[in-house]
């Protein structure tokens, strides 16, 4: 066939299907239409989830008569008009192509105003025929876009679409997402004249709280923890969730950047590096994040349905993300408690963990030469690997146990301390009694606490067990017998450039030709790995992320093994004074909520909550 044009109607339709690829796109694109006209109230209806009718109306600035059939025309907009503006997109929309793709699979109206006069104008279109019809109306200031019949003149389409309540989960989903971005702006979305939910406009803490409780659900919002940070440039904020609060399925995790919902590796990869030992299995994380950055320093055109973006720097935005979900998890302390007191002094600041100190509670030998000595085997047998308080710690904790608590064996009912002994009362309170051997039941001022004594110390003993091994660096072991590995050159060339990479993993690398290597030194502790394997994984992670953390991983693992062998131990009996030092020792251990594998290592019952299985006052 001879080169010819295509028809309007066809390109429209061609465009469409990248587009439009069910009725919840036509919804996203004309949201995002209301909001970058500068709307504060939008309504959305529906009927047969989208398939019969969408309709969308806003309060926004409107669009004059002149350009209503410009606007259906494909590549027509107002939000870029030289090369240049694609270097800095702060809209959502910008391509031109979404009313043009909308119009040629539908019937299409669209009415608007510029004015409070009440008057308007109006333009239909439909696929057939593309050709535009204006006329008078009667509209308040904004616009209102109707479409009906989506796919009605292309059948082959719309038998790929689901049952009507699939179709209008996801245009449910695609309101929700815009919703969390926009908290000043008001939602209403109605279902076959049935509304759905009526979101009114956010702007303080606790209207913002209470969008995300409708959106998200009450259980959410008591799970989560606002986060704030900058970082050279960007802004990171939001909520993530408590390791504890985890799904089965990727869902409620929502990714913002400058306002839009994208999908991206690199925050995928950050925040799941930033999760990976608190988290149990295979669970995935609940998040929020709103990232703001310079227009410049981000590309939004590298996809028609703009769900992708493309970071200039994508190892500073990876650092970020990775970084202050990671410090935030490990700050997260019992005091954190609802209802429960906030330590004045910052864990930091007090004297624990002295390795010099006496062997008086639950504490015996040292830890550095387990880590210093690459010949010590990891599989030692040791009952404990460091004592969990200095002296004067456990006589101060011990007076004021005996002070609340006259006898060990006799503890004294709640109620019966003083207000000034339940002032200075910790977060995890006082160790009561212990449970099969197992549990410890402790109480503190609003209630019960429960700790699984395995799970709480084998925590303690990994976090101590890395801080010690961070402060060392990663001691270096040559080889006996070098590792020859034959690469690829694009992999040779990653060794080139991250040779300093290399080097702070503890793996000596040199280049013997265009696609040979030699390992000479490894990570001691790594030393009876598959070298091979982690040498490749690392260069996939340089060449896809830009760094990589396969080495601390192993490492990571191969030191939570040796503190889950050394953690206490079910059924060994433990004195007042040796529960009460585990609690004390739990209050200052970063990520202390989960264990090595992600179990929860304690739960906390208020006093309301044992008085309803109860039913007292009732």
């Amino acid at each position: 066939m001879r080169i010819h044009q295509l028809t309007p109607r066809l390109s429209n339709q061609i465009a469409a299907g990248e587009v439009i690829e069910r009725p919840s796109s036509v919804v996203k694109e004309l949201l995002e239409n209301c909001i970058d006209a500068g709307a504060t109230h939008i309504d959305i209806e529906v009927e047969q989830a989208g398939i019969k009718l969408i309709k969308v109306r806003d309060n926004a600035s409107g669009i004059h008569k002149d350009d209503l059939a410009l606007a259906l025309s494909r590549h027509a907009t107002s939000k870029i008009s030289v090369i240049e503006d694609l270097e800095g997109i702060s809209s959502l929309g910008f391509r031109g192509e979404a009313l043009a793709s909308i119009s040629s699979v539908s019937r299409l109206k669209l009415s608007s105003s510029q004015d409070d006069s009440g008057q308007g104008w109006v333009v239909s279109v439909e696929g057939k025929d593309m050709a535009a019809d204006i006329s008078p109306v009667a509209h308040g200031k904004g616009t209102t876009v109707e479409m009906r019949d989506l796919f009605f003149n292309t059948p082959a389409r719309r038998k790929f679409l689901r049952a009507e309540k699939t179709e209008f989960t996801h245009i449910d989903e695609s309101v929700k997402r815009l919703a969390l971005s926009h908290f000043d702006i008001a939602f209403t979305l109605r279902h076959n004249q049935r509304m759905v939910f009526n979101l009114k406009a956010a702007t303080t803490k606790l209207e913002k709280e209470r969008r995300l409780a409708a959106i998200c659900g009450n259980d959410f919002i008591q799970n989560v923890f606002a986060i704030d940070l900058q970082q050279g440039g960007m802004r990171l904020s939001g909520w993530i969730g408590d390791p504890t609060y985890s799904k089965s399925q990727a869902i409620h995790q929502y990714f913002y950047v400058n306002g839009r919902m994208v999908r991206d590796k690199v925050v995928t990869h950050a925040v799941k590096q930033a999760y990976q030992d608190v988290l149990y299995q295979s669970r995935h994380p609940v998040y929020i994040l709103y990232l703001e950055l310079d227009p410049q320093a981000v590309d939004v055109n590298v996809h028609p349905t703009k769900h992708e973006v493309r970071f200039r720097e994508s190892r500073q935005v990876h650092d970020l993300i990775f970084r202050g979900l990671y410090r935030a998890i490990a700050d997260l302390r019992p005091a954190e408690l609802p209802g429960t007191p906030v330590s004045e002094t910052r864990p930091e600041e007090s004297e624990i963990n002295s390795m010099e100190a006496s062997q008086v509670l639950l504490g015996l030998g040292d830890v550095k030469p387990v880590l210093n000595d690459p010949s010590r085997k990891i599989g030692y047998e040791s009952a404990w690997l460091a004592p969990l308080m200095s002296v004067s710690e456990q006589q101060r904790s011990y007076a004021l146990l005996r002070s609340a608590v006259p006898n060990e064996n006799t503890p004294t009912s709640p109620g019966q301390e003083s207000s000034s002994e339940q002032n200075e009362m910790p977060p995890l309170g006082y160790a009561l009694a212990q449970l099969q051997g197992i549990y410890i039941l402790a109480q503190n001022k609003e209630g019960l606490v429960i700790v699984d004594m395995h799970a709480a110390h084998e925590r303690i003993s990994y976090e101590r067990l890395k801080k010690s091994y961070q402060t060392q660096g990663i001691v270096s072991q040559p080889l006996l017998v070098p590792i020859t590995l034959s690469l690829s050159q694009k992999e040779i060339g990653a060794v080139e450039e991250h040779q300093g990479v290399f080097v702070s993993l503890g793996l000596k690398i040199d280049i013997l030709g265009s696609e040979l290597v030699v390992i000479r030194d490894v990570p001691a502790l790594l030393r009876d790995s598959n070298i091979e394997l982690l040498l490749r994984d690392i260069l996939a992670d340089l060449l896809t992320h830009g760094s990589s953390t396969r080495t601390e991983e192993l490492i990571n693992e191969l030191l939570a093994t040796m503190a889950c062998r050394s953690a206490v131990r079910a059924n060994r009996h433990l004195s007042l004074m040796e529960m009460n030092a585990l609690l004390r020792e739990m209050e200052r251990t970063e990520r202390i909520g989960q264990c090595n594998h992600g179990r929860p290592t304690w739960v906390f019952k208020t006093m309301v909550e044992l008085d309803k299985w109860f039913l007292r006052g009732q």
